[in-house]
């Protein structure tokens, strides 16, 4: 039995050794290769790449940039009822709980107990045959009388802690905090899909709505112009072929409105599954606007650097590597020995008025060690394992990087891309106007014959289609620059585990 001095020094020591560093390897953060500017980064033609690369930060309402208070309405409806947001969160809120839970590790377990048993002893066991050794002349007397039944009461606690000697619970509680930043990241990371979705569904939409209006439109003077070639051949001026090729340009046109009115349809429905609505919920909200869409934001995509702080999917694989680290350090603490703190008081007794006298106390005090010796190699196992699984996760983060550079690099170049190509359409249909105006006009003068009207009239609906069609493309674009852009995600975390 050790002396009361040995006991003190025994107490501080295992309380200092308990607050050790902990075994396995340290996270570091990695640094990602960023390129210190977007050209640098840019694998085509320079000229595709926006001139500007500062500005102010993307706030984190991105959509809102546009300046529609429709989009802005769908965007608030779908954080509200998208599935895959709610996921998200309680998958973020699962984690939070198995964070407490592993944190829970760190304080003592304390037990009430409390029992009452109606207990008899057998008249042939152990302590039977321990009265007969003792005593053999009285022992039949005695084993009969300590055989009769009787009722045990206890009552009482029982403590224990495990001293972190290795750093396990350290560990565990490391990588539970890396989880719960990885499932925080990807929460960020399911609002900018749902956002995105959103935007891209809705400018889908106005881009198939632009279309039945321009649709119409041309519809409209086409016919004007189908009665004008009329009353020239009832008049005698031109044959019946230029009224039979006007009639195959309005059949033409005609063909073409329902498939997009069931494309019309078809955008209304998707989007009322991103926000949670039944369809034809959505058909007033979303009738063929009758303004003309808002200019496009300036383009601030940011720096390099930022854009590797603000992508959620960047984030969560960091989160990711940082808690497969720290799962190394649980693993390597496993091989050592642990040991545990335990203590229990209680009363015990026979007799019921009894139970709570000082005489009927009883405890016990001191630690227990567990030393693993053999296990056919499972732990060491469990080792090699973590290590290749923090491995795995370095990979995995090193490539995720590369796609966010690739993903930028080519919503940049399709942005800038279209740019071009809308100036350019923008011209064609003003040039095309123009000669579509001269051929009428020679037309009606008798100049030329109805031929060359009608190709200047193709050549003009279709510059109008391509050049509406742009327009629209430029907003989806957009939409898929601010995506690859990491939307508005915070780049620091929003708030602190508790």
């Amino acid at each position: 039995m050790s002396s009361p001095r040995t006991s003190h020094l025994f107490w501080p020591l295992l309380l200092t050794l308990g607050a050790c560093s902990a075994v396995g390897p340290d996270y570091r953060a990695p640094q990602p290769q960023v390129p210190a500017s977007w050209s640098a980064a840019h694998a085509g033609d320079p000229a595709l790449l926006p001139a500007g690369q500062g500005g102010q930060a993307l706030p984190a309402q991105w959509w809102t940039q546009f300046a529609d208070p429709t989009l802005d309405a769908l965007q608030q409806r779908a954080s509200k009822a998208s599935p895959d947001l709610q996921s998200a969160a309680l998958r973020f809120a699962q984690a939070r709980m198995q964070r407490q839970m592993v944190a829970a590790q760190r304080g003592p377990n304390v037990d009430a107990k409390g029992d009452i048993q109606r207990q008899r002893q057998s008249e042939r066991g152990a302590s039977a045959r321990m009265i007969s050794s003792i005593a053999p002349v009285n022992s039949d007397e005695l084993v009969k009388t300590l055989a009769e039944p009787f009722t045990l009461y206890e009552a009482g606690f029982d403590a224990s802690w495990e001293i972190d000697f290795w750093g396990r619970v350290r560990r565990s509680i490391e990588a539970a905090d890396a989880q719960v930043e990885q499932q925080r990241a990807l929460l960020e990371q399911a609002r900018l899909l749902v956002a995105s979705e959103v935007a891209r569904g809705y400018f889908e939409l106005r881009r198939v709505q632009q279309q039945i209006a321009v649709t119409r439109d041309d519809l409209r003077a086409t016919e004007e112009s189908l009665e004008l070639v009329q009353a020239r051949a009832d008049g005698g001026l031109v044959d019946d072929f230029d009224l039979v090729r006007q009639r195959s340009q309005l059949e033409d046109l005609r063909s073409r409105l329902p498939s997009l009115l069931a494309a019309q349809t078809q955008a209304i429905n998707q989007l009322g599954v991103l926000v949670g609505a039944q369809p034809g919920e959505l058909s007033a909200q979303l009738a063929a606007p009758s303004v003309k869409p808002s200019a496009l934001p300036d383009l601030s995509p940011g720096l390099p650097s930022e854009v590797a702080r603000r992508r959620p999917d960047i984030r969560a694989a960091e989160a990711q590597l940082h808690a497969a680290t720290a799962s190394v350090g649980v693993a390597v603490a496993e091989l050592y020995p642990s040991i545990r703190l335990g203590a229990s008081f209680g009363y015990s007794s026979f007799e019921s008025g009894k139970v709570s006298d000082w005489g009927s106390r009883q405890w016990a005090v001191g630690p227990s060690l567990s030393l693993p010796i053999f296990d056919n190699g499972r732990r060491r196992s469990q080792v090699t394992l973590r290590k290749l699984e923090q491995q795995q996760a370095a990979v995995n983060y090193q490539q995720t990087v590369l796609k966010a550079w690739q993903e930028v690099d080519d919503a940049l170049s399709g942005y800038g891309a279209e740019r071009q190509r809308n100036a350019q359409l923008q011209a064609r249909l003003g040039s095309a106007g123009q000669a579509y105006d001269m051929a009428k006009a020679r037309y009606a003068g008798g100049l030329t014959d109805f031929l060359v009207e009608l190709d200047a009239q193709r050549n003009y609906l279709q510059a109008r289609r391509d050049w509406v069609d742009s327009e629209s493309q430029l907003r989806l674009d957009l939409v898929a620059l601010y995506k690859a852009l990491g939307g508005g995600a915070p780049v620091s975390a929003a708030s602190e585990v508790q």
